[in-house]
């Protein structure tokens, strides 16, 4: 069954604590943590520090996402913060192999992610070696944009490869999630499931559980 991992990308930081709380207390097992660095993205988030303070109090996966130019400057960094999973992008890496190897020689999973307009034959080689595929659904850089429907193919795609070719990575989508287009994303075979806006507007449990009873119906 698709698993549910809330941004905080959309949280309210003057009560981050808490709402991290509200969602350990709904039984939400992986929070998405959007690293960005204002090159490979234009916006910039949050880095080490916020990822180590929140380590302390919480004792959820942590799913942390890279959108940042060659992170393998940062990988020991990150681990060391407390990342459970290290996601980076193929088009911010030189060498991607050497990162994803870099990220597992520190013990933590690694991901591979794919913008929108970047075609699905640049992660085919790195297949082996990822634990996760992220298929961006947005442009990434900023929240609250509109899924982009192509990018569920690239779903579909990673499923039939991982079926055919023995591999055995978890396939995330990011972007533009909502409970309106949440049975297709599902249905398209997607694992986990990044939502920001769509969880923590308003009343996080009652969306939290909204979310999870849309998934388990469309599993």
């Amino acid at each position: 069954m698709s698993q549910l991992a809330p941004s905080i990308l959309a949280a309210d930081f003057n009560h981050l604590g808490r709402q991290i709380q509200q969602l350990e207390q709904n039984q939400i097992k992986l929070l998405h943590i959007d690293v960005m660095d204002g090159v490979f993205v234009p916006s910039i988030s949050f880095g080490m520090p916020l990822i180590t303070s929140i380590r302390k109090e919480s004792r959820l996966f942590f799913d942390v996402h890279l959108m940042i130019q060659e992170p393998i400057r940062y990988i020991k960094e990150f681990a060391e913060a407390g990342a459970d999973l290290l996601t980076v992008h193929v088009e911010a890496c030189k060498d991607v192999t050497e990162t994803l190897k870099q990220v597992k020689m520190q013990n933590l999973k690694c991901g591979i992610s794919l913008n929108p307009e970047t075609s699905i034959e640049r992660v085919l080689p790195y297949l082996d070696l990822a634990d996760l595929v992220l298929v961006m659904s947005v442009h990434p850089g900023f929240g609250g944009q509109k899924l982009i429907p192509e990018t569920l193919d690239k779903v579909r795609i990673l499923k039939e490869l991982r079926k055919d070719k023995g591999y055995h990575y978890q396939i995330e989508i990011d972007g533009g999630v909502h409970q309106g287009n949440l049975q297709a994303v599902v249905s398209a075979g997607v694992d986990i499931i990044v939502a920001g806006t769509a969880v923590f507007s308003g009343d996080i449990a009652e969306n939290a559980r909204k979310i999870k009873g849309v998934i388990e119906n469309a599993s």
